[in-house]
């Protein structure tokens, strides 16, 4: 059998599905990327699936790329959608999430690890600066609107700005897993504190929102502020948020920052340039069938992967508890701390709690430090991540529509958003 044929004809399904599938589950508890997940494991069980093999054991650089890409893609949307400026009190929810929540997150599912799981100190902290983030890609049943279309309730902006900005924040907790599994036996000092501090936590972020900003004001002067002619709106070419993504990722990457931080960071800036153009909801909906389409291929690689066996094979009782306890009561617990005496109602303060979803950025920070260092125990940690991001996809996408639907009835607004600026 011609494999290509047969990639060019599983392609085209996974396309048609991607434009289709959103459409038919709308009213439905049910998720995209669920289908997405279940559908791999259906190919893999096939005879005759040409499917990529991406199992971050075999093919580490395959998956840090892969998930690199479709999260920075998910972090310049997310950015473009939000429609409330920056401030320290309009964004008074967002702060708490990311100075109280995800420290917490951190610090629990670390000890998690350490005490269950008997994981040492780096690959601890890996596991937890790894899962702590929410994830901006398949958090998009719970994202705000497109832009101006007025979909921005508190609930949907906590976790839309959250996981634009937790990503890369959490960063630094990585890069000192990183450091610590480095450290030879002969130099178990803590002298790498210093440089950690230094270079990985105040000039990276430094180096992210400035470069953000900087790319963000450019890229703004260049599509609203240029003599009309030569306005990148007048295209009206929604391809031009591809090349915003890339841009302020790799020029803060060249600086050595971060360049999450500086994707969400250079969303919010060219809004903030021209915030009522109608060109932005150009940029969103090209973005968006970007971001599904690469979503769904990614996560049809992990259900067949997930189906082949090679990964979770090796779980038990005390991976299946840490997962339980990560979702269950880890972080709605953080999330609900965080919020105490916060304005929301305690509904939407559990809601906002509960649903931190979490996926693809995590698979992107185990792969980013495999690479850059030789964690202990790293198969257990893999095994950890993958059965939260399988239990998460399905729990959190189970309960999305019916939960989202009750809070919205509550608060008398139509639950039924539009999936798009006209028919999305």
């Amino acid at each position: 059998m011609n494999s290509y044929v047969v990639t060019l004809f599983i392609f085209g399904i996974v396309v048609l599905l991607t434009a289709w599938l959103p459409m038919v589950l709308k009213r439905m508890p049910l998720s995209f990327p669920i289908c997405c997940v279940v559908i791999g494991m259906l190919l893999a069980w096939s005879p005759f699936t040409p499917l990529p093999r991406m199992n971050p054991l075999e093919s580490r650089a395959l998956a840090e790329h892969l998930s690199e890409f479709v999260v920075i893609v998910a972090l310049m949307g997310a950015g473009l959608k939000i429609d409330r400026p920056l401030g320290w009190t309009r964004w008074a929810i967002t702060w708490r999430l990311l100075g109280i929540a995800m420290p917490l997150s951190i610090f629990a599912i670390s000890l998690l690890g350490w005490s269950v799981l008997g994981l040492g100190a780096a690959s601890a902290l890996l596991l937890g600066a790894s899962l702590a983030p929410t994830d901006p890609v398949l958090a998009a049943d719970v994202q705000v609107g497109p832009p101006q279309t007025g979909e921005e309730d508190d609930i949907r902006f906590a976790l839309t700005s959250e996981a634009g900005l937790n990503d890369g924040l959490s960063f630094p907790f990585v890069m000192a897993a990183i450091a610590i599994a480095s450290q030879s036996a002969s130099d178990s000092g803590a002298g790498w504190i210093w440089h950690w501090f230094a270079v990985d936590v105040l000039w990276k972020l430094a180096a992210g929102i400035g470069m953000g900003w900087i790319v963000g004001r450019i890229l703004g002067y260049l599509t609203f502020k240029v003599p009309k002619a030569g306005r990148i709106a007048k295209t009206g070419d929604g391809l031009a948020a591809l090349a915003f993504t890339c841009l302020a990722y790799s020029a803060t990457e060249l600086v050595h920052g971060y360049g999450f931080v500086a994707v969400f960071v250079t969303a919010l800036t060219l809004r903030s340039v021209e915030r009522h153009s109608s060109f932005h909801g150009e940029l969103n909906d090209f973005g968006e069938q970007l971001e599904r389409l690469l979503m769904m291929l990614l996560l049809v690689c992990f259900g067949s992967v997930i189906a082949e066996g090679s990964l979770l094979s090796h779980v038990d009782w005390r991976i299946v508890a840490v997962a339980v306890v990560t979702l269950a009561v880890v972080r709605p617990m953080s999330g609900w701390i965080s919020l105490i005496g916060a304005v929301q109602p305690p509904a939407e303060k559990a809601i906002v709690s509960i649903f931190g979803v979490r996926g693809l950025g995590s698979i992107y920070y185990l792969a980013y430090a495999s690479g850059k260092a030789s964690f202990d125990q790293i198969e257990v940690v893999w095994d950890t991540v993958f059965l939260i991001i399988l239990i998460s996809v399905a729990i959190h996408g189970i309960a999305v529509t019916p939960v989202m639907g009750w809070i919205d009835r509550e608060r008398g607004v139509d639950s039924m958003r539009p999936m798009g600026r006209q028919s999305r």
